[in-house]
Order: C-alpha cells, then structure tokens, then sequence
C-alpha cells in the first residue's frame, strides 16, 4: 500500500499494509487495458472479510484485459505518517498510487464509512468532487446495499451498481476498456455517457438518465462465479474462515430489514455445486474452518444433507463448520448440535422485540415459545453461553416493549438454573429506518429518546446476571440521517472530513461533536432526515433506484404492520405481490422443491 516501507516501523500491524499474501493476483500491468483498485473503505481486517469483494476480484481477473488489485483505509496511525511523510495511498498488488487506476471501486456496505472513502481518494491523490475530475483521473464506482440510496455520496461518485455486482462489473471494465482503445474520446462525459447506458448502473450528473435505473441481478446463482483461491491474509481478519454462499435472497419478509427485499427472490446453489467449491476453498487456502454464509443459512432447503455430507467430508480433517444465523426453533439447536461437534461455541438468537405483538408488527414470525423451546433444547444439550440480539425503537413500541426485552431474557436465563458457567448475553441495537423497506417512512427515535429506553433496560438488567450491551445512540443517528438522505449532505460529509471525522463505525474514533459543527456550518438539520414522519406518495431521494419491489406493495406491508397482520412466506406459500420476480423476470430457486417437484 505504500512505496515507503521504512513507514512500517511506525505504525500498529505493518502487515495490513505489505500485501504480498498467499493467492494474491499478480499480473503485468503493461499487459492489460484496464486496472482496477477494489476496496471496502474500512481498515484492512474488515476490507478482507467481504465476500462481494473476493467475487469481483475473480471476475475481473479473469478477464485477460483486466487486472483488479486491492486497497483499503489505512488506520489512523498510517494516514498521520503518511501525511508526514507525504506519501500517496497505493493498492496492495504492485504498490500503484490510486490516481494511477483506470477505475477505483468501493464496496458501500455500512453508512459509517463514508468519511473514510474521502480519506481514501485525498492520500490516493484524486479530487474528491467528482465535478473536479479530469479523463487523467480514475473512475469513481459505488456498489453494495448503501448504493440503494447513492444521493449523500452523488458528490463524489462518477456512477453507482445498482445490484448484483458480478452481473454488470464485466460491462464497465470492457466501457472502460473501448472507451480507452479510442483515445478516451470525447472525454469524460463520453464515458459516463456510455455507462449511463449499461443496465443497473446509475451516473448523478445532469447529462440524461433513465427516470428508475433497476438493480442488476444473477438469475441462476449456481452457475455464476464464486472465488475458491480466495487471499489468505497475513493476519486475523473479521471473518477468518472459509465463506461458502449457499444462497442469496429471503422472503422472511422481515419489514425493518432491507437486505430481505433487495437481494430478493431467493436462488439457492445445488448442494453437489457446494460440496465441489467446498473442497476446493479447502484445499486452496489450508482454514480449518467453514461458514455456511447467507442472510438466513439455517433456511437452505438441502441444509440437514449439506451438512452432514460436508461434516463426513471434512471432520477427519478437523475442519469445522459454522452457521452464522440460526432460526428460532428446535432444528437449529438439533443442527448446531451436529456441526459443532468439532469446535464448539456460542448459540445466537434474534427474537428482535420483547413481545408478541411487536414482533406482529415487523412479521418476525417468531414466538415466545419458539424462543423458551429452543433455548431449552440448547441448555439441555450441553449449550452454556447464549446471546440473545434485539432492537429498540420499532415503530409503535412502547416501554412495555422495552421492558419486555429484560423479562424474556430472565426467562431464558431460568431455563438455565442447571447449567455451569451458565452466560445469556442480550445485545440492543436501536433500529434505523431504511430504503426500500415497509418502514422508510417512519421517524427514527431522536438521540434522547434512544437513551432514555436504554436507560430504562439498564434498570432493568442491573443485577448483572445477564450481559447488556446497547449500541451508541449518536452513531444510530448518523447512520439514520445518512441511510435516508439527500445531495445536501454531500457538503456536510466533506466538512465534516475536514474536521477530522474518521471511522465513525468505531467507537474510539466516532467524534459527534465534529458532525454536530458539521451540520451547522453547512445549514444541514439532522432532524429533517432522522426523527421526521414520510408519508407514501412523499418523493423520496431513493426513488429512481428500483430494486425490484415496488412502492405500492412496500406501503402495503407498512399498513399491514400497523393492523399486526403477519405475511406468509412465499417461499413456501402464495406469491405475496412483491412484484421481484415478475419485474425483473427471475425466480425463487429452491432445490429440494425442485428435486421433489
């Protein structure tokens, strides 16, 4: 990441910054057309953990005229040496300063990383307004789930994928690549104008765009690329283990989540599909470890024999396999049961709200008994640490809500009264509206409400015989204003940048007095994006981006979630007028229907 490694000496874990890692790509970069900086713009250990990253760096080096390196945001120790030392920000494979890319793109996965990408284009010696740049700079790329909302970051961005982004990442290398042959003709806004014109992708400059630009999707998830010589790092990362997708999408239909409707419908892989790359991502990477990975993994419909056939496969071996998500039910505790026979760790629940008729509201599907059932399953089997993760500021919730959270954790502590070294720890997040969702209309709590309902559960669990953690209320404000906000905020993140906010998703960094000085000095009020009520109808900044969903069955859902109606599954029940699969002409793939089908 840097052409003076005597800056190694002065900063914590050098080895973030080395590269040079085991399954990296090396290609000659006079050999090809394009080159391509990938980077989630988090500090390297969690950059290095995203699964969409490590898809499109196989998906653009299998291109012969495409090398796609990496790159991430140095800690703040590097940027403070870097600066004294003036040296540019370069990517991991060949030591490349960032201005030197035909394109740098950035995965958009959490709001409070946006004043890193900032950081990441200042030490890479790119202009921060996308206004600024020349056809010398490179192209600016924006994917991920924050993508579904670009409007804070359209400033700074030359185009956002909406979407899949394997599906369309080939498209944009080849534009670029024409684009180039050509002499770069007609410039900049020749290309944006080309990109403008590929499906799924989305350039904010005035020139003429598409009034909805629709996400991109993969149709038949088993047959698109999945790396199995992933990088193997230097160094622990966030998740250091071998991640094997077993599916994308849920229809849950979970109405705070948007992950649930934007990645809809849902395509499963074969399990045979599986066991291959299994084996391979064993044998190409040595991890003694394997995480069955998807939005809800415990609801692959081939789960019991995947499991059980990868176990047979790979238990001699010592390599383990892990579940990330588990439903609220006996099967889970059966199967984790089985596969943590090898490494045996905690279980996590998410019953979300304190009561039934919350849980109504946001469809969880979940009830009182599910949780008492399989909590009880899990301390019999042996099971003595269980963590238990809810939100607090659903829409209706009251503080009998609140407290509720405290009750039903007593009672799943009880259940343990037997068990040694008996731990239940329960984990409150406060719940941030998003786009795209039944509840992007609704007002998110203002800071002293979330503390005062914090305060209330903190009473309640003060004789510490369960762990409480709640998260910070000024970062869910940030986020909230970010998540639903507009161009103006633009002006705000770049001040803000200048005041010295740096990774905000991390507590000892996260300053809010900064951001406070931020909206100010921009005439920004936070209030407007964060603790207002929407109505259906209202435009919204979002409303170009079509992820599928459409509005009317969006505010459908809202209205069912008022009357506390649940929603059926329609995975396995009536199609419920979500309008995915007929709009973008897709499927549910669910291989054990199709296979007794």
């Amino acid at each position: 990441m840097l052409s003076n490694d005597s800056l190694l000496h002065s900063v914590a874990k050098p080895a973030r910054y080395t590269g040079g890692e085991w399954n990296a790509i090396r290609k000659d970069p006079a050999a090809v057309a394009v080159r391509f900086a990938l980077s989630l713009p988090d500090v390297y250990e969690v950059g290095m953990s995203n699964l969409g990253l490590k898809i499109l760096y196989g998906v653009l080096n299998d291109r012969e005229d495409t090398y796609a390196e990496r790159v991430y945001c140095p800690w703040p120790d590097m940027e403070s040496v870097m600066r004294q030392a003036g040296a540019t920000l370069c990517s991991l494979e060949t030591q490349t300063p960032l201005r030197e890319f035909d394109a740098v793109g950035f995965s958009l996965q959490y709001e409070m990383i946006y004043s890193n990408i900032l950081t990441m284009l200042d030490l890479g010696g790119i202009p921060l307004e996308r206004t600024a740049r020349t056809q010398a700079d490179p192209l600016i790329v924006g994917g991920g789930p924050c993508a579904y909302n670009p409007e804070p970051l359209a400033d700074f961005f030359d185009c956002f994928v909406i979407g899949e982004g394997e599906d369309v990442i080939g498209e944009i290398a080849g534009t670029l690549a024409a684009w180039k042959q050509n002499g770069k003709s007609g410039g900049r806004e020749a290309l944006l104008s080309a990109l403008s014109e590929l499906d799924g992708v989305y350039v904010p400059t005035e020139a003429a765009n598409p009034a909805r630009v629709t996400k991109r999707i993969v149709a038949d998830l088993d047959t698109s690329p999945f790396p199995t010589r992933p990088i193997v790092p230097y160094l622990e990362t966030v998740h250091d283990r071998i991640m094997l997708e077993l599916f994308r999408g849920c229809s849950r239909g979970c109405r705070f989540c948007q992950a649930g409707v934007v990645y809809r419908p849902v395509r499963e892989r074969k399990p045979e599909t599986l066991l291959r790359l299994a084996q391979e991502l064993a044998d190409n990477t040595g991890y003694d470890e394997i995480s069955l990975v998807s939005l809800s993994s415990a609801d692959y419909s081939c789960l019991r024999n995947l499991t059980q056939d990868l176990m047979t496969r790979f238990a001699p071996q010592r390599v383990s396999l892990s579940l990330p998500s588990l439903r609220v039910d006996s099967f889970s505790i059966e199967l984790a049961n089985e596969i943590q026979k090898v490494r045996r760790s905690g279980l996590t629940f998410a019953p979300e709200a304190g009561t039934q008729r919350l849980r109504d509201v946001i469809n969880k599907g979940v009830t009182e008994a599910d949780l008492i059932e399989a909590a009880g399953a899990a301390f019999r089997s042996g099971w003595s640490n269980i963590k238990l993760y809810f939100m607090i500021g659903l829409p209706t919730e009251t503080d009998e809500d609140v407290l509720a959270i405290a009750d039903l954790a007593r009672k799943v502590l009880a259940l343990a009264r037997n068990v040694r070294n008996r731990k239940v720890t329960v984990s409150v997040s406060t719940f941030v509206p998003k786009p795209h969702t039944p509840f992007q209309w609704v007002p998110q709590l203002s800071v002293a409400e979330m503390e005062r309902r914090q305060n209330l559960l903190r009473v309640a669990f003060r004789d510490r015989s369960i762990s409480f953690n709640w998260h910070d209320a000024q970062t869910s404000r940030l986020e909230g204003v970010f998540a639903r906000g507009d161009r103006r905020l633009g002006k705000t993140l770049a001040e803000a940048w200048r005041r010295g906010a740096r990774f905000d998703g991390w507590s000892e960094h996260f300053k809010p007095g900064i951001w406070d000085e931020a909206f100010a000095a921009t005439g920004v009020d936070p209030d407007f994006y964060t603790v207002r009520e929407r109505t259906p109808g209202e435009a919204l900044p979002w409303s170009h981006i079509h992820c599928g969903a459409s509005q009317e069955w969006l505010a459908a859902e809202w209205r069912q979630a008022l009357a506390g109606a649940l929603t059926a599954d329609c995975r396995h029940g009536e199609c419920t007028g979500c309008g995915v699969c007929q709009d973008l002409g897709v499927s549910v793939i669910d291989w054990r229907a199709n296979l007794n089908g």
